[in-house]
């Protein structure tokens, strides 16, 4: 799924001034390979580079408005031994590369770090390139997803043509080029302005539609790409995309309550776990759960779910997760009160340019809602639903199709069996469809991300990246043990569809 937080301006800010975004007749540094590279100004981490790249708003109109896009770099550690530049791709939509390059640049293995640059980007609409900016006020008025007849499902399509316009008329004219498609270009242009012949990339999450796209448009200018925690951009139908979102998350309930029921530390040992959950979901829909981080206020049972659940399924601390639940089922019962729905993020129309998931009207509604709840039981309007209730009557730009990338090198599709935003078929499906090209590199354990979890792991990523050396068909890597969930999930960037977080 996806992670959209609050990297985006914040909300009722108006968009960058007009000057970021006027027409340039300039060739673009896609074409001369500049970029003007300065310390970041982040003084507590030092160390970073910071540039901006400028590109067309539309590629489809080269010599029309432009944006800025942010990019960031830490140089290779080890200069003597580097290879070359490695691009990441973040997750969301949502997630900064910038930030992720200047503050978490741990993420990445320290070969990694020793043998490349390390180059990231605040993809077009968040963070500091160009961001999606909405009027906070319109932003918390968002109906739920709860919807309860026809009258509910036009309303909730009224708000989102309302949510659209305000979104647009204050983010300027990069508001309807959002999609990964004018991404990819971003994506080569940066390729060319760094002097890379080729590129070598990492996608995590929602970046791995990226790096798949960017694949299928310019198969032959692809060193090596490794794609972890993969989108499969060919699930076609919304019944399907949703079905196959809660399949995951409630595979990582099952795995949950199974590690709970053999682990004498969990906080929950020796109880009836689902039934434990079950009385926390009553309690939050009747508003008597008090949220955990803001004391007095109730907690709805989405939140339960997507902001207490879901978040501890991504860093498979179900340690974590059991001592969550366990405080709040012995928590005094707050006084029956309404539960708000937490508005989401700005950066939601990226994920609606990039995914056509249709609903006629509040029967299907009201079917798919059924189709999620038998199969994820113990995990109610999960943020998929959120998704496609916000997305109604959103255009696509770029709509989702089987994965064409023939022509590119061998490519590595990363995934963990039980990862609950991506799912593994996902990973099986996109090695799949880029043929002879694709390699699956499975990861047995659990949580979302996995190209660190555990030498084995690491050491086949790394000499992929650095030697080109692709494992063997089949490569599977055993879960690392670790207290909590029996393997350690080194995933470090925000909740992700890959998963959409809820603003707090």
């Amino acid at each position: 799924m996806v992670v959209i937080t609050g990297l985006a301006a914040a909300p009722g800010v108006q968009a960058s001034p007009s000057s970021s975004l006027s027409p340039s007749p300039s060739p673009s540094p896609s074409a001369t390979g500049a970029l003007r590279w300065a310390p970041c100004d982040a003084p507590s981490k030092p160390g970073a580079e910071c540039a901006t790249l400028s590109v067309p708003v539309d590629w489809a109109h080269p010599g029309g408005p432009r944006l800025d896009l942010a990019v960031a770099r830490r140089k290779a550690t080890g200069p003597g031994a580097r290879v070359g530049t490695m691009v990441f791709g973040p997750g969301g939509p949502g997630d900064s590369g910038v930030e992720m390059v200047v503050g978490r640049v741990s993420r990445f293995s320290p070969e990694v770090r020793r043998r490349f640059d390390i180059v990231s980007f605040d993809p077009r609409g968040v963070g500091s390139s160009n961001p999606v900016t909405c009027s906070g006020d319109l932003l918390a008025e968002r109906p739920s997803p709860e919807l309860r007849n026809q009258a509910d499902f036009d309303a909730t399509m009224a708000y989102n043509k309302r949510l659209r316009a305000d979104c647009r008329a204050r983010t300027g004219p990069a508001f309807d080029h959002l999609d990964t498609a004018q991404t990819v270009r971003d994506l080569d242009a940066l390729r060319a302005a760094l002097g890379q012949r080729k590129l070598t990339f990492h996608g995590s999450s929602y970046g791995t539609l990226l790096g798949a796209q960017y694949a299928e448009t310019y198969p032959r200018r692809v060193r090596a790409m490794v794609l972890e925690s993969v989108m499969d951009h060919s699930v076609a139908t919304t019944r399907s995309f949703l079905r196959s979102e809660a399949a995951a998350a409630e595979d990582s309930f099952r795995e949950f309550v199974q590690w709970c029921d053999g682990a004498a530390d969990c906080a929950l040992h020796a109880r009836d776990v689902r039934a434990v959950w079950q009385g926390l979901l009553a309690r939050a829909g009747r508003g008597e759960l008090e949220d955990p981080a803001k004391p007095g206020t109730a907690l709805s049972s989405s939140d339960l779910v997507n902001k207490i659940a879901f978040r501890k399924f991504y860093q498979a601390d179900y340690a974590g997760l059991a001592t969550a639940i366990a405080r709040m089922d012995a928590s005094k019962p707050l006084p029956a009160s309404p539960t708000s729905t937490a508005p989401l993020p700005s950066a939601t129309p990226v994920f609606c340019s990039d995914w056509q998931l249709p609903v006629r009207n509040y029967e299907e509604y009201a079917s798919l809602v059924t189709t999620m709840k038998r199969t994820a039981p113990d995990l109610p309007y999960l943020l998929p639903i959120h998704m496609t209730a916000a997305c109604l009557g959103a255009p696509t730009a770029n709509p989702q199709h089987r994965l064409d990338a023939h022509g590119a090198p061998p490519i590595l599709v990363s995934n963990a069996v039980h990862d609950p935003a991506t799912g593994y078929p996902w990973a099986v499906s996109v090695a799949r469809q880029l043929g002879r090209g694709g390699v699956l590199l499975t990861y047995e354990g659990h949580g979302h991300g996995s190209v660190t979890s555990g030498p084995c792991m690491e050491n086949a990523v790394d000499s992929y990246l650095t030697d080109l050396a692709v494992p063997p068909r089949g490569t599977s890597c055993p879960a690392v043990p670790s207290s909590g969930v029996g393997q350690a999930a080194a995933y470090e960037e925000r909740d992700d569809l890959g998963a959409v977080e809820l603003d707090e």
